[in-house]
């Protein structure tokens, strides 16, 4: 980064004021995360309303899921050469403005490309606000990204049921057009706190640590990114499987749609807790190490889901989903932290982040179609255990092919 007129001193670095700004970061992502949300929850109503199929219907969540894998990479390459205030102002307004556009649109295609607008606003309070708050922080940088990046979880935890019950008591557009006030309203006076930028000493020394830990590697920069991207498809290929299908699968079994909302639920919830724990693991092993457990585990649990389907053991099994999976996404933004210089870091977090959005879009749909074709989902879980496998393989490998060496240098 560049040093400006307001930036701070050294001394930000793992302060009082780091942890603050953390804070920031977290209800900036909170409020954001709504755009993650809202389209499933008002998907029944927005049908019955233009009164098309579920196919037609599930179009908006296309679109802002491109939006927002799109939007991760462009507001992230913003925040690294202008700051993350631009970057998330941008981010707000897109908000805004597509919720708007949703309240306001008299056809399905009209919702459809407004909630790209609302998935490229989204995208900005996710990724680019990890890559931030992990330039405050050495000692304890896992743990920060890992809360900044809770924020989504903690979003699909508050915001469903809050536009659940506006829906039902406004309808569906009136909701939008009053979540886009309200987000606008609500982040533009948060990001105004985040406008102080590090000075320009401080990013060299986090340049020297990332080169110092790109030394460890045998593999070019580019080969890097690669690889994270094919490993991040990967795993949420594997991912995708029960979040997608969870709550169709305990239909077939016969418990209702309304026990499988309840498990998705359950399982987004004890994910909070395995972001905030994948911190302080990544803080103590490093994010390649964090992420290689986080996979296995992950694994462990889909396997489960093959010889159980007990409606107790469901329970039981999506909650280890969900404790064991929520830490893999913000491990890919530390290992970015690690092997990468912090003027890089939004870009390649974003283009990660992309790579498994597609991946949950891949899996989503792959899944259903190995169910069309075999009549269960049990292939499907093994399809997302191969995949899965595909993502522990080449952790295995960068573990195996770098020097062993701390994962955190610190400055001098």
């Amino acid at each position: 980064m560049n040093a400006t007129a307001g930036a701070s001193p050294a001394a930000d670095i793992d302060s009082s004021y780091a942890w603050r700004r953390l804070g920031i970061v977290l209800a900036i992502s909170t409020v954001g995360g709504v755009g993650m949300w809202s389209v499933v929850v008002a998907l029944p109503a927005i049908q019955a309303d233009f009164g098309v199929d579920r196919a037609d219907a599930a179009l908006p969540f296309t679109l802002a899921m491109i939006g927002f894998g799109c939007g991760g990479v462009v507001t992230g390459r913003i925040a690294d050469r202008f700051g993350i205030a631009l970057a998330a102002t941008l981010g707000a307004f897109s908000l805004g403005f597509g919720y708007l556009a949703v309240g306001l649109s008299a056809d399905l295609w009209q919702v459809a490309l407004a909630h790209g607008l609302i998935g490229f606003g989204c995208s900005a309070t996710f990724g680019p606000l990890m890559a931030d708050i992990s330039h405050w922080f050495t000692k304890r940088r896992g743990i920060a990204v890992a809360i900044a990046a809770a924020g989504n979880y903690l979003a699909g935890t508050v915001w469903p049921p809050v536009v659940q019950h506006f829906i039902a008591a406004d309808g569906w557009r009136a909701t939008h057009i009053g979540i886009g006030l309200f987000v606008v309203a609500a982040m533009l006076p948060l990001i105004a706190l985040l406008r102080r930028r590090l000075v320009e000493g401080q990013s060299d020394v986090a340049t020297a640590a990332a080169a110092r830990k790109r030394a460890e590697s045998p593999f070019s920069a580019r080969t890097l990114q690669i690889l994270l991207c094919v490993a991040g498809v990967a795993c949420c290929v594997a991912m995708s499987m029960p979040q997608v299908h969870l709550v169709a699968y305990c239909g077939d079994l016969g418990y209702g749609a309304a026990r499988g909302a309840e498990m998705l639920s359950l399982m987004l919830f004890f994910g909070i807790f395995s972001r905030v724990a994948s911190g302080f693991i990544a803080d103590r092993i490093g994010g390649v190490r964090t992420l290689l457990l986080g996979s296995v585990l992950q694994g462990v649990a889909l396997f489960l889901y093959l010889p159980f389907d007990g409606l107790m053991s469901l329970y039981i099994i999506s909650a280890m989903f969900g404790l064991f999976q929520g830490g893999i996404v913000p491990s890919y933004a530390i290992i970015v932290r690690e092997y990468f210089p912090p003027s890089q870091a939004g870009t390649r977090v974003g283009l990660v982040l992309m790579a498994t959005l597609l991946g949950m879009a891949l899996g989503g749909w792959m899944s259903g179609a190995i169910f069309d074709y075999t009549g269960s989902y049990q292939a499907a879980f093994l399809n997302g255990i191969g995949w899965n496998l595909v993502n522990v393989s080449i952790m295995t490998w960068l573990l195996l092919r770098s020097r062993r060496r701390p994962a955190v240098v610190q400055p001098a």
